[in-house]
């Protein structure tokens, strides 16, 4: 993968990504590993650029900043980008339960922000975390723990429980 250099245009922020307002949450870069070309437009939010569903929502897809796995798909309305961005840690809107919430907020395995990108039609993210315990509420690493065996007549787990939901949360 190649770098490219631009010079900044006058009056643009060092860090700061074109079309997109600086992801810092008002403090220092709150991504500081990311590296690529960036420009701010001021007057212009990244969130402007994305591309909700009718209800507000848009998936977000989250990823081992580390190994690349892919961890969990979640939704997130703008409020829930937001307070990611502001906190450094994620949240997310549930819509079975239909409330906001920060992952972790009840297992405490919690996710730190390394890296937010939206794809090229601005309807789906990717954040890049820094995991702290499982990802998944069944106690897995990742949420796709399965796997389709064969032409799809059976499945297996590919990985291993690293805690049960008991122990996570507590009996119910």
């Amino acid at each position: 993968m190649s770098t490219r250099t631009l010079k900044r245009p006058e009056g643009r922020a060092p860090g700061a990504v074109r079309g997109c307002a600086p992801l810092t949450g008002g403090r220092k870069n709150l991504f500081p590993q990311s590296k690529g070309i960036s420009y701010a437009e001021p007057r212009m939010s990244f969130i402007e650029k994305l591309k909700f569903t009718g209800d507000g929502l848009i998936p977000a897809i989250v990823q081992d900043h580390s190994s690349k796995r892919v961890l969990m798909m979640a939704w997130m309305n703008r409020a829930s980008i937001e307070k990611t961005i502001e906190t450094g840690k994620t949240h997310f809107w549930s819509r079975s339960r239909q409330k906001f919430w920060m992952k972790g907020e009840s297992s405490g395995h919690t996710q730190a922000v390394k890296d937010i990108a939206f794809d090229c039609d601005g309807d789906t993210l990717l954040i890049q975390v820094e995991q702290i315990g499982a990802a998944c509420h069944e106690g897995y690493r990742s949420c796709f723990f399965r796997s389709i065996d064969g032409k799809g007549a059976g499945f297996s787990e590919r990985e291993p429980q690293l805690e049960t939901p008991e122990q996570i949360y507590g009996k119910k």
